[in-house]
């Protein structure tokens, strides 16, 4: 096995072929976030669900968020409100630490299941109505998203509908959610690396994902105020539902 095909491959915890086929996702995930604001990190980890190991999934999956948000709150830093950034990061740093006392290794079928369920409901659940955020608020949602994304990963439409509430144009929402999600995924590999999960084996395809993220960020931002959002929605709720019910399917397997 050569020096290249080691790092991306985790030293054979996974073939190249889905080495390839998940840093091909990164950027194309990272290009619908920086679009729509959101949708990436739910897309990513559905796809990630399938091809790693379940002990690696949350943790890899955070550390590549944590790239890939941090690339677009620099493209976008004149845009984010530091108000609720600030808020946000108070909250999300206490569900940390409430997350280093109970956060456990969950059985894969487990894992199908709740990443399934909360893909379908963060996609077709209801969202709340439009308003402004008071300071308590902001830090509530930062501890419950953030202890959220200990067990099931993408918070990141579930953050979304927090700074949803605030009186945003297009380029604050994406700005706002990036930094925000920087910090918490930032806590999350924290708490692992704590608990004992060793990023060391994963780094080679954790790098490779966060730079070919950061090439989808770019194009996307570009592209943010051309394409019809309600049409490319309708494609995204799809193959996102399919991915969920492809992760239904597989635990249901897993049990018969």
């Amino acid at each position: 096995m050569d020096f290249v095909t080691y790092w991306l491959t985790a030293d054979g915890a996974i073939s190249l072929t889905t080495a390839a086929v998940l840093i091909t996702t990164s950027t194309i995930t990272s290009l619908i976030t920086a679009i729509f604001g959101i949708g990436g990190g739910v897309l990513l980890i559905a796809v990630m669900a399938g091809s790693l190991p379940v002990s690696a999934l949350i943790p890899v999956h955070g550390l590549v968020q944590l790239g890939s948000n941090g690339n677009r709150a620099l493209m976008t830093f004149r845009y984010i409100d530091w108000s609720m950034v600030k808020f946000f990061s108070f909250g999300a740093l206490l569900g940390a630490v409430v997350a280093t006392f109970i956060v456990v290794q969950l059985p894969l079928v487990v894992i199908q299941f709740a990443v399934a369920g909360f893909i379908l409901f963060l996609v077709w659940g209801s969202k709340p109505k439009a308003q402004e955020m008071q300071p308590v608020g902001r830090s509530l949602a930062g501890l419950v998203t953030t202890l959220i994304s200990m067990f099931v990963g993408a918070t990141g439409p579930l953050v979304a509908a927090f700074v949803h509430r605030n009186n945003y144009n297009k380029m604050q929402i994406t700005a706002t959610m990036a930094s925000c999600l920087t910090f918490q995924h930032g806590l999350k590999a924290f708490v692992f690396t704590f608990v004992g999960f060793s990023f060391f084996q994963w780094l080679g395809l954790i790098f490779a994902m966060i730079i070919s993220g950061a090439v989808g960020t770019y194009v996307g931002l570009k592209v943010l105020k051309k394409i019809p959002a309600d049409k490319f929605l309708v494609l995204f709720k799809v193959i996102v539902t399919l991915l969920a019910i492809r992760l239904i399917v597989q635990a249901v397997s897993d049990l018969v």
